[in-house]
């Protein structure tokens, strides 16, 4: 692609305010509402209030998620078709599936059945609900802020603003339930989803830059093959690479924290909500400062440090062991600047492949359906594998002898290292050196 036709493409973008990244990135709030309440607190109350098998519970949350995760491609795939059309047609399914995602979330926390086996049918399909809303929500969120186009600063601060107001949506979510209750729960969340879609819909808008021909196309017409068209894209495989790597590393550690905690540290149960809040509030704080290193270093080199500084910290918990409790929310707050890293930056990576492949404003929804799969992808694989091999090793939750405690050591800390330390490797040498400029 000839630089006249990039210029065509991807338009320059306009200067981005704080009053653009809280109307577009509003809405990360919310959506932050589907990971820890759902993963934390619904299990504990179905448990403790019905008396339901966490067991068959774990299951339901496992296939539900996993049907979420497939069905993402083919959400971005509509997404697609919706874009080509309108960007009003891209508001009204936000505004379906926002209201779909409220029913559902609501219904999870306020079932009309308490019959154990009737309430596991009941969470099976409501979570079905609600996680097929968040996806869509969620993509055509996504692509639209890659849409906007801009330089790569530009672009690592629409990331930034949407996973800056979710990390604060974790914070809330996270302690609404205990000094609150899930009636405030509930009303925050149908009220930052409301909010955020009204936001939305007067954030700043993408260029749409396809031609008349595809616009006025009918829906159908569009190939099915369009589906696969990213995987055709070699930027895109081997950036989807490196995150997902890095992906896995990140997600191990948030898998065992809190066995870390109550094993290896032996610390309270107030030390483990105050790890979780320091980790991310810091990350939410360091958004500021890796946009600033995207200004010097550019969106790549900056991630590749970011990797590295995760390593330097999760060795240094190696060296903790019971007592070291303080010394932990350190490394928490540490850990949680390096998260900001791969929170704001290699979406605004794929953003860019994605104007390179000459498919601005055409394909962001299968672009964007793909990476979402794989980031579901990285957290069932670290919880699928890194679990039973520390069982099979002989790790039992609870145990606190010299040999459990280095199986643990080993598996939140060092494995990440040697996953985080492969991204890097890779990061530099398929899409740092390729992409170099001679002196």
């Amino acid at each position: 692609m000839n630089p006249s036709t990039a210029a065509t493409a991807a338009p320059q973008a306009p200067q981005w305010s704080v009053s653009d990244g809280v109307r577009y990135g509003l809405l990360g709030l919310p959506l932050a509402f589907c990971a820890l309440p759902l993963y934390v607190l619904m299990p504990n109350l179905y448990a403790r209030e019905w008396g339901v098998s966490l067991g068959a519970l774990g299951a339901v949350l496992l296939g539900a998620r996993l049907l979420d995760a497939l069905i993402d491609p083919l959400l971005g795939r509509l997404c697609d078709r919706l874009y080509a059309t309108s960007l009003r047609a891209v508001l009204t399914l936000g505004a379906l599936a926002a209201c779909l995602l409220g029913v559902g979330f609501s219904a999870l926390f306020m079932p009309l059945v308490h019959e154990p086996d009737a309430l596991l049918w009941w969470a099976g399909f409501w979570l079905v609900v609600t996680y097929c809303a968040y996806s869509a929500l969620s993509v055509a969120h996504q692509s639209w802020g890659a849409m906007l186009g801009g330089d790569a600063l530009y672009r690592s601060r629409v990331v930034a603003w949407r996973e800056g107001l979710g990390l604060l949506g974790v914070l809330l979510a996270a302690l609404t339930p205990t000094l609150l209750g899930v009636p405030a729960l509930l009303a925050l969340l149908l009220l930052g989803l409301a909010a955020g879609c009204w936001a939305w819909s007067h954030a700043p808008q993408p260029q749409r830059t396809v031609s008349a021909a595809v616009v006025c196309a009918p829906v159908a017409a569009a190939p099915p093959a369009a589906l696969w068209q990213p995987w055709r894209n070699a930027d895109f495989r081997r950036l989807l690479g490196v995150y997902l790597l890095n992906g896995i590393a990140s997600a191990i550690p948030a898998t065992l924290v809190l066995f870390f905690v109550q094993d290896r540290l032996q610390a309270s149960q107030a030390m483990q909500s105050a790890a979780l809040g320091v980790y991310f509030a810091c990350a939410a704080l360091s958004m500021p400062l890796w946009l600033g290193l995207v200004r010097h270093w550019g969106l790549a080199r900056s991630w590749r440090f970011g990797m590295l500084f995760s390593i330097t910290v999760f060795f240094s918990a190696s060296l903790l062991g019971a007592g070291d409790a303080l010394w932990f929310l350190l490394v928490c707050a540490l850990s949680g600047v390096a998260l900001g890293s791969d929170l704001a930056l290699p979406g605004a990576l794929l953003a860019g492949v994605i104007v390179k492949a000459g498919e601005h404003g055409r394909a962001e929804g299968a672009y964007f359906g793909w990476w979402n799969f794989a980031t579901k992808l990285n957290l069932a694989l670290a919880a699928g594998l890194v679990l039973p091999i520390l069982s099979g090793l002989g790790y039992v939750p609870g145990a606190r002898d010299a040999a459990a405690a280095t199986l643990l050591t080993a598996a939140y800390c060092f494995l990440p290292c040697a996953l985080k330390a492969m991204a890097a490797a890779a990061l530099h040498l398929f899409i740092i050196q390729p992409t170099a400029q001679p002196h």
